[in-house]
């Protein structure tokens, strides 16, 4: 008896030990909740995590007096005595002193302090999420260091990583909650437009260099990860809304709104669901700029073969006996569209936990929506486009398995310039207008005896207009230029942006989608001697463009890749030396399987080894993507063609020869090209343009052109973190890369007829004849690429919270000229970028503030649409804010590019004016 009261006794004190629950609440400076606070006791593995109100529940078995730690990202971890059963804590977390000791994952796929990363990586958390000067935290990233954007629409930016990137930036990856958003058919990230919303956002990461050792293929350059919140800890309605004024030279004055709603409950704690909807809305960045864009005179005034950059229609152009090259009147972008920008974003997620532990099964559903404008090599009105993204995964504390798929349809988006060039030939052919302009030059100058400018602007404004000064006896080949604003011109628009037929219309289909999946597992808890973890991937791409982007026109066009990797982590000397070692193997269907490895060594060094070295060696690859391939895309001026082999037969184009021609020709009008005229009978563009002027046949080159492979990097790091001086944050990295099979484009013309290798005199009359057509081609330098960069970087407490950081960037690029004459690198990337920012999150009780400014210097602009030089900037955003604790809220008040110029970051898009928003945020 005495034994089972004794065993009884015992089983209440378990009991009694079980029930026993610390409670609280944990802040931040301004008396904020935080969430997804980490609060555990010390020497045992119990723990919980803050919900949105900062608010936990903690049960042990422990008996008091014992200490429990407190800790985020982002702020300095907290212990706190627990001296009493069921005690209530009330936790008031400070801002860490230096970034440099938060976790990150996607370095390694496995969770690392930032200053053991064995690769440069940039971190923005919550606290940097909110403190934010920018319009929004992805604008925000620009001040991040390495980051440059080339922004092609206000709602359209695009983010560029050590060079080599144009707005389609098919170099760098981005992963939202682990799925790549890339456009399925273009293959390259579009900004936020199918992102995450700031309410829901967690945290982003971005490594700037290659990373096909983990990620894959299109890791090349860099990959970002945003990730979201889990619902299971982060609950509640948080709502935002911003009201303010865009202000611009070209558009003026026009309102901004945004505003988005997050909700999220965990109903049990197997179950919890969240769902998020934004909405965006304001006037585009017009982009206004008239300069030709050869840099020519800029108007038909002074320039008979004018095409201005951001005038379209004028890419018709044609030659006339005794007169030149001669091109069309055309219209403003301002006529093409409605600058009108905005963006509904909407997501669901369902979040299952069968046991109540680390083990989640995750189904989401994400889809974009919206007008913006796309520059590639031609200004692309995306209407009422729509995106979307499908999830499953299953993921616990050592494995993923998820897959997704990637959705689009164009919607009613059309080609700016094709728009033009057909609303143009609804009131006059081609043929019609160049042969009234030949007609009234020739006859102004027999019977009306005027010179050469007279005859002209005579002959133009009798080809455009049908208007005829004189009593000559003349017939026009089709009526005058619509004009804007009437109703004839309305009916063209709308009838030209509703064909699909790029020759008669300018309408996009696009319903490609993407399927992908992928897995990985650490086996750290069942082997100790180091971290070893292997995984892999598959991806399916299915192209449906109905022919009017790719050669699919008679069903849609699909390929597969597919990749495994491992790799292993060790820690050596005291952990104080870090070796990572991996290798991935990657093979696309149409090309040949590829290898990159991956080593690393970061040396902690210091008493808290807080003085970190590192050096990596990494091999990356970027196979051709769906346009390198299938691409089949008559713009007018030129033609794309992808360099799939049996892409080259099945795009086919008809052009109508000169009278000249067709008498060498054998009296045909027309002939048919496809993709072999532009790979195996052409000269490069540069060639023919010299020998026009020259005369010289030695000027001419024949371009000899393979068809696009794979692209290589090998890639080269060494950098520095360190924490000195208690708060001093200091980061140092400098990179060379070496480029092999370097991807890139070129411009050739193809001869109606003549062969430029057996028969060049027949090919010589082509040109003299201006029977020849442009066309742009896909392939690969024979010129070895390096790139080389440093960056430094400080961060610091200047007094008491006032935070300051400064970060420089050198980044630069070179090749064998001589090699490789036509190289066209599109580095877009300034060589000298400062970033400078100054803050303070407590100011004082409830007020905080941050200025940011960046710098660049000048650089080239190369891309198919044009180029030019960017000019040098300077950008100043600021921001004040105002938490109110009662209300949960938030006020902040922004400007961007405050008392700044307009400015550009890529040449033909419009200029970037200010931006000034009030915001009120609620987040319980």
């Amino acid at each position: 008896m005495k034994v089972y009261l004794f065993i009884l006794s015992l089983f209440f004190c378990s009991i009694s030990f079980a029930q026993n629950t610390i409670s609280g609440t944990v802040t931040d400076g301004n008396g904020l909740p935080v969430s997804g606070a980490s609060v555990s006791v010390v020497g045992e593995s119990t723990g919980s995590i803050t919900d949105a109100d900062g608010k936990f529940a903690l049960k042990t078995s422990k008996q008091p007096p014992y200490s429990v730690l407190v800790s985020n990202v982002g702020f300095t971890s907290q212990t706190v005595q627990v001296t009493s059963s069921n005690q209530k804590i009330n936790v008031s977390l400070v801002e860490e002193e230096t970034k440099l000791n938060e976790i990150v994952i996607s370095a390694s796929r496995t969770p690392e302090r930032i200053l053991e990363s064995p690769v440069t990586i940039e971190r923005m958390g919550i606290k940097d999420i909110k403190n934010t000067s920018s319009v929004s935290y992805y604008e925000g990233m620009e001040n991040l260091k390495e980051v440059h954007f080339n922004t092609s629409s206000m709602s359209f930016k695009s983010i560029n990583t050590r060079g080599f990137a144009t707005i389609a930036n098919t170099r760098f990856m981005q992963l939202t909650d682990n799925m790549d958003n890339s456009s399925p058919a273009l293959n390259f990230p579009l900004g936020n437009l199918v992102g995450i919303s700031e309410l829901d956002i967690q945290s982003v990461e971005l490594l700037p260099g290659a990373s096909s050792a983990l990620y894959g293929a299109n890791a090349f350059n860099g990959i970002l990860f945003m990730n979201s919140k889990n619902p299971f800890n982060s609950e509640g309605i948080s709502f935002y809304y911003k009201y303010g004024q865009t202000s611009q030279k070209v558009a003026g004055n026009h309102s901004y709104t945004d505003f988005g709603i997050r909700a999220a409950k965990a109903f049990s704690p197997y179950f919890a669901a969240k769902a998020n909807f934004t909405y965006m809305e304001g006037t585009e960045w017009a982009a206004g700029d008239a300069r030709d864009i050869k840099g020519n005179g800029d108007s038909h005034a002074v320039n008979r073969n004018y095409d201005g950059l951001n005038i379209y229609g004028d890419e018709a152009t044609n030659f006339v006996n005794n007169v030149g090259q001669i091109s069309r009147d055309g219209y403003a972008e301002s006529d093409l569209t409605d600058n009108k920008v905005n963006s509904l974003k909407a997501d669901f997620a369902i979040h299952i936990r069968p046991w109540a532990n680390e083990n989640e099964i995750i189904l989401q559903h994400k889809v974009g929506m919206g007008n913006t404008i796309y520059q590639g090599a031609s200004r692309y009105m995306l209407k009422n486009f729509v995106m979307q993204q499908t999830r499953i995964e299953f993921k616990g504390r050592n494995y993923f398995v998820r897959g997704y798929m990637t959705k689009e349809d164009a919607g009613d988006s059309y080609d700016m310039q094709s728009t033009a060039l057909n609303i143009n030939r609804r009131a006059k052919s081609d043929i019609g207008w160049f042969t009234d302009y030949a007609t009234m030059y020739l006859q102004s100058q027999i019977f009306l005896g005027v010179n050469g400018v007279q005859a002209d602007g005579l002959a133009r404004n009798w080809a455009t207009n049908n208007i005829n000064p004189t009593p000559l006896p003349l017939t026009a080949h089709g009526s005058a230029q619509l004009q804007p604003g009437t109703a004839a011109y309305r009916n063209a628009f709308n009838s030209v942006i509703t064909d699909p037929n790029l020759a008669t219309g300018s309408k996009f289909l696009d319903n490609s989608k993407l399927y992908h999946a992928d897995g990985n597992y650490n086996f750290r808890d069942l082997l100790k001697f180091a971290e070893f973890q292997v995984g892999g991937s598959y991806r399916k791409y299915i192209m449906d463009s109905q022919g009017t982007i790719f050669t699919d026109f008679d069903g849609p066009i699909d390929y597969d890749e597919y990749g495994a990797y491992g790799q292993v982590q060790k820690k050596f000397l005291d952990d104080r030396l870090k070796f990572t070692g991996s290798v991935r193997y990657d093979k696309s269907q149409n090309f040949d399987g590829q290898f990159s490895p991956r080593v690393s060594f970061v040396y902690s060094a210091g008493k808290d080894k807080n003085r970190n070295f590192r050096f990596s060696y990494q091999t990356g690859f970027r196979n051709p993507t769906t346009q390198d391939q299938y691409i089949g895309l008559n713009i007018g001026s030129f033609a794309l063609i992808g360099s799939a082999p049996e892409n080259l037969t099945r795009y086919s184009e008809v052009q109508t020869l000169s009278l000249a021609g067709q008498a060498i020709a054998g009296n045909p009008e027309t002939v048919t090209l496809n993709g072999l005229n532009a790979y195996n009978n052409s000269y490069t563009v540069a060639s023919v343009d010299k020998y026009k002027s020259t005369g010289n046949v030695a000027d001419l080159e024949v371009s000899k052109l393979g068809y696009v492979k794979p692209e290589q990097v090998k890639a080269f790091e060494v950098g520095y973190k360190s924490i000195l001086l208690k708060d001093l944050g200091l980061d140092l990295n400098a990179y060379y890369n070496i480029y092999n099979d370097f991807a890139t484009t070129a411009r050739v013309y193809a001869p109606y007829y003549g062969d430029v290798n057996t028969n060049q005199a027949l090919a010589l009359q082509a040109i003299g004849n201006n029977d020849i057509r442009k066309f742009q081609v896909y392939s690969n330098s024979n010129t070895e690429v390096t790139s080389f960069g440093f960056g430094a970087g400080f961060s610091k407490k200047v007094y008491k919270n006032f935070e300051a950081g400064i970060n420089y960037n050198f980044a630069e690029f070179n090749y064998d000229k001589e090699k490789d004459p036509s190289f066209v690198s599109y580095f877009n990337t300034p060589k000298h970028r400062v970033k400078v920012s100054f803050g303070n999150s407590s100011l004082f009780k409830n007020f905080g503030f941050n200025l940011n400014a960046r710098w660049n210097d000048e650089y080239l602009w190369q891309s198919s649409f044009a180029d030019g030089t960017i000019p040098s900037v300077t950008v100043f955003d600021a921001q004040v804010n105002y938490a109110i604790p009662s209300l949960k809220s938030v006020i902040k008040v922004s400007g961007s590019n405050i008392g700044g110029n307009d400015y550009i970051q890529v040449f033909g898009a419009g200029r970037i004016g200010q931006q000034w928003l009030v915001s009120w945020t609620i987040n319980p």
